[in-house]
């Protein structure tokens, strides 16, 4: 009996570990691992995007699909579909920037076959991206590939939340639960990419769905929000809107989990760099709470 509890206990701390983003003590903001999510800065092509966001003071990226590359070339966009040639700026641009990639998502869909999954593990390998962001398909038979490929490429995937959907009952994801239905009997590198604004959106406490989640948070999306239960709710700085981001935080700390966090504004899409900027300040000067 107490040989099966202690085998009990140093297999669930191999998973702990084994889901735990290994990030350099250079990609923190404060005492989080934190930066942005560059559909922030969608309106630029990638390399102006990542100047943007160090400017901001972050220190990672996540990448989403569909973003153009450059200026000069607007129908080639930045994802998996690219070749190395193509990456190859990127990657030069990340270090000279300082900035650690962290995630490419939302990849919709994912798992709906193994060539089109398979392809997409293989540019975040590629990349030094350890973590997928996606919303899969919703079959046993997606997730069977989707673990196969996280254990063969030793790359983590996110189930991403999108706000709840009056008109389109059959999304799911928004509902914290459901997620964890997918993950929770799953490799410990899959679990969930907390939308904080989305939760808000949806009339959900981000601090309920954390507690939901707690061991399966992998990412987590950064949103202050103007007004709860709304889907058209606006962007706020952190600490002054409804998200109430300073539970948030304690209750990340409480649980272990020290990001990535991804700042990701939605509005004033030209001009957002001082909010960003604002944000990540706040981050880097937030005191937790006293125990």
């Amino acid at each position: 009996m107490i040989r099966n509890t202690l085998l009990t206990l140093v297999l669930g701390l191999a998973s702990m570990a084994m889901a735990e983003q290994q990030l350099p003590d250079s990609a923190k903001v404060g005492q989080f691992y934190a930066g942005c999510q560059i559909y922030t800065f969608k309106e630029f092509p990638v390399l102006e995007a990542l100047d943007k966001i160090a400017a901001c003071g972050g220190k990672t990226v996540e990448f989403f699909p569909g973003h153009k590359l450059s200026a000069d070339d607007p129908k080639t966009k930045f994802d998996q579909n690219t070749t190395m040639e193509q990456r190859a700026p990127v990657k030069a641009k990340l270090k000279e920037l300082g900035l650690t990639p962290v995630g490419f998502g939302v990849v919709g869909g994912l798992g709906k076959d193994e060539e089109s999954a398979r392809k997409v593990f293989e540019f975040c390998k590629d990349m030094g991206i350890g973590m997928v962001v996606a919303e899969p398909l919703e079959t046993k038979e997606a997730f069977d590939i989707i673990e196969k490929l996280v254990k063969e490429f030793d790359i983590k995937m996110a189930i991403h939340n999108h706000p709840k959907k009056p008109l389109d009952r059959s999304y799911k994801y928004w509902d914290p639960e459901y997620v964890l239905s997918w993950v929770k009997d799953r490799d410990p590198r899959m679990g969930s990419c907390c939308d904080i604004g989305h939760f808000v959106r949806s009339g959900i406490k981000p601090v309920d769905a954390i507690r939901i989640l707690k061991g399966r948070i992998l990412d987590s999306h950064v949103k202050d929000l103007d007004q709860f239960g709304v889907r058209e709710a606006k962007d706020q700085i952190w600490g002054t809107g409804m998200s109430d981001i300073p539970a948030v935080l304690n209750l990340y700390i409480e649980q272990g989990f020290y990001g990535p966090l991804d700042v990701e504004w939605e509005k004033d899409w030209l001009t957002s760099q001082a909010d960003v900027t604002k944000c990540l300040e706040w981050l880097k000067n937030f005191q937790p709470a006293a125990k």
